[in-house]
């Protein structure tokens, strides 16, 4: 027999004693277990050190727990902070700021077409593409600065 057919053996001896098997693999681990020797060895082997384990008292004390979770917390305030979001929110008010200007032409066209079809001054047109290249780049720089303001709060 190969050893990949012994390696298959052991990983269900394994999965049968942790987490249960299916019937038709129980079969196929019996079936190999009546003929090899070496996987019924170490099938015996598994079951008795599990049983060993599973008669040993450990005696934790009581309040382990509690304590685990306070120097946890308390180790988690003594780290920095570290926050790859403002990174991420930079880039994309960069990202729109680049695409505001390279739609700029075609923003301004529009708007002017807009202004045209609606008689509007062409100080009122002008204004509409000036705001819609800039707002969504401030809106992003706005809530950079205002994580980062959240982020100093918590930390103080």
């Amino acid at each position: 027999m190969s050893s990949d057919i012994h390696v298959r053996a052991q990983q269900l001896i394994a999965k049968l004693h942790v987490e249960g098997a299916s019937p038709e693999e129980q079969s196929r681990l019996a079936a190999h277990l009546s003929e090899c020797e070496v996987c019924s060895s170490f099938e015996a082997q598994t079951a008795k050190a599990l049983a060993a384990f599973r008669c040993m008292h450990v005696e934790v004390p009581q309040n382990l727990a509690a304590r685990t979770q306070l120097r946890v917390r308390l180790r988690a305030e003594e780290l920095p902070v570290r926050d790859g979001s403002s990174a991420l929110l930079w880039s994309i008010a960069a990202v729109s700021w680049l695409l505001g200007l390279a739609s700029a032409p075609l923003v301004w066209r529009g708007f002017a077409w807009l202004g045209g079809e609606f008689r509007l001054p062409d100080l009122v047109w002008q204004a509409g593409v000036i705001l819609w290249w800039l707002v969504p780049g401030l809106v992003a720089v706005g809530a950079v600065v205002m994580q980062k303001r959240r982020v100093e709060q918590a930390g103080e």
